[in-house]
């Protein structure tokens, strides 16, 4: 074993990659080596902490095998267009591991105190007993909230039509372990050796209601029901006296699983709610709190580099949230409690769309054979299609035959934050051609030609000039300034805020319905057919 100053010097080292890593990360050039030192800095960490402890070696090597697994085939088989279902996944893994370690740190502190008879009380100290609230709290909102926005990204979870056979196995398996593993627990460590009379057997029953809660709140068909509001008001003062509760019995283990199901409940009810639009927000936010969780479980282990690689994770998270939130004109408690969707005074859609012309391949051709300057919008509807390589194959044709062509990338487009880079990343777009809305919007009445790639909301011209609408004040991408707009989407169905888009139906704006790829892939050999 290393001694402990040999091993925080290492912590020290690891603490200083994790912050080179976050500001590489910061810039597309710089991102990959910003990713290999991030991951050389956790492996220092992991092995300095191996090396400092006396361990049960098998089962380390047996969890580590499991782990390097899954992370491999996530690293080999998941798509781009996938990332932002990962992305949640791993954050749920983050934080269910923080409820976990807390969880054993706090049986392996009453277990010792039990074993040396202690007669002055228990000795656990204040401050790792709100450490371990925190990290039971934040770890479980965390794991289910994740939970939650991974079925919401996969469409499986609070949707009406039918499911494929792997939806239904993960979404069924889920909410019946949950429902399972809590009744089991409470049978086993509550109602058989205390009695449905005593305390334990009161907090038995909250397990069990609560993961009754969850199994039947994530199997239903909608996203909201009524007194769902007034449910997560009621969670959130549950979690807040459980937690009281622990701290002052510490050694009453059920208070902290009561208090994590409790946790899992709100974390559930809170995101369950989110639409869509707001997918890039509860990202960044459910990031946070994996770091923050982490953070309160390195004060639970006494372990330096988990509270700061923890901090980091959870300061940048809280970061990206409020740049996300800003980027839409929200708060973040009306992404939380808000709903985003048509109000009485939002004009119908048949009126909207009286005027929509409708346009073909070749006429596209045609219009981009005059343009000097091209601008595409990459939206969500491009990661459906997937269709980032024949966009790259799109913009290389134009390109060859002088036209200078950009990517004019919105913060909040697609499902996760920096979606739409990292897709066109993946697909060799250069760097600088991914151009932020702030720096292209002032020179979008100079651009020839538009192409809107399955994008809606984030070009939404009522965000501007409407002050009643849903995305009233949403900084957007402002297209309709060009020359002229082509619009690629299979219809004129709304975006996530479900308001009619009049960019529609402008006179600079012709409608290609298609999907994406086959779209681009139509213009691409219409182009050469005119050239």
């Amino acid at each position: 074993m290393i001694p402990p100053q040999i091993r925080d010097l290492v912590y020290v080292v690891a603490a200083v990659l994790f912050i080179l890593d976050l500001k590489w990360m910061a810039h597309p050039r710089t991102a990959v080596r910003g990713n290999a030192v991030g991951a050389l800095g956790m492996v220092i960490a992991i092995v300095a902490t191996l090396l400092s402890e006396p361990l049960d070696w098998p089962y380390l090597l047996i969890a580590a095998a499991v782990g390097s697994l899954i992370g491999a085939v996530a690293a080999l088989r998941v798509k781009m267009t996938s990332m932002p279902e990962l992305v949640g996944l791993f954050n749920g893994f983050g934080g269910a591991a923080s409820v976990l370690v807390a969880g054993s740190a706090l049986v392996a502190a009453v277990v010792a105190v039990s074993a040396a008879a202690a007669s002055n009380g228990d000795d656990t100290s204040m401050q790792v007993m709100i450490a371990t609230v925190l990290s039971a709290i934040i770890g479980s909102v965390t794991f289910f909230g994740s939970y939650v926005a991974f079925g919401k990204l996969a469409e499986f979870l609070a949707v009406k039509w039918k499911l494929y056979t792997w939806q239904k196995v993960v979404k069924y398996a889920f909410s019946l372990a949950v429902v399972a593993g809590g009744v089991w627990y409470a049978v086993v460590a509550g109602l058989q050796p205390h009695g449905a009379a005593s305390t334990e057997g009161v907090l038995a029953f909250v397990i069990i209601g609560c993961s009754l809660l969850i199994g039947g709140i994530l199997l239903r068909k909608s996203d909201r029901f009524p007194g769902m509001d007034a449910l997560k008001l009621a969670t959130a003062v549950a979690c807040v006296v459980c937690s009281v509760f622990v701290v002052m019995e510490p050694s009453n283990l059920m208070l902290f699983w009561t208090l994590a199901m409790l946790g899992g409940v709100l974390g559930v009810l809170l995101t369950l709610s989110i639409g869509g639009a707001d997918m890039p927000v509860v990202i960044a936010l459910l990031n946070s709190y994996s770091g923050l969780a982490a953070a309160a479980t390195g004060f639970v282990i006494d372990n330096t580099v988990l509270i700061i690689a923890g901090s980091l994770v959870g300061a940048s998270g809280i970061i990206l949230t409020n740049i996300m939130c800003k980027a839409m004109n929200r708060s973040l408690g009306n992404v939380l409690f808000g709903v985003m969707g048509p109000t009485a005074d939002t004009p119908d859609a048949d009126e909207v769309y009286k005027s929509v012309k409708s346009t073909s391949a070749e006429e596209i051709a045609m219009v981009l054979d005059g343009a000097q300057r091209v601008a595409i919008v990459p939206g969500y509807g491009m990661a459906v299609a997937q269709a980032q390589h024949t966009v790259r194959s799109l913009a290389n044709l134009l390109e060859s035959t002088g036209t200078t062509v950009d990517f004019a990338i919105h913060p909040v487009a697609g499902r996760m934050p920096g979606h739409m880079n990292v897709l066109l990343a993946e697909a060799d777009v250069p760097y600088e051609k991914l151009r932020e809305m702030d720096d292209i919007n002032p020179e979008m009445a100079q651009i020839d030609v538009v192409i809107v790639l399955g994008a809606n909301d984030v070009v939404n011209p009522v965000a501007r000039t409407d002050p009643s609408s849903p995305i009233a004040g949403m900084p957007i991408i402002n297209v309709d300034e060009a020359s002229t707009v082509i619009v690629i989407k299979r219809s004129l169905s709304p975006g996530f805020a479900g308001i009619p888009n009049p960019l529609f139906s402008m006179d600079n704006t012709l409608m290609f319905f298609s999907d994406g790829r086959v779209a681009i892939q139509d213009i691409i050999a219409a182009v050469k057919e005119s050239a």
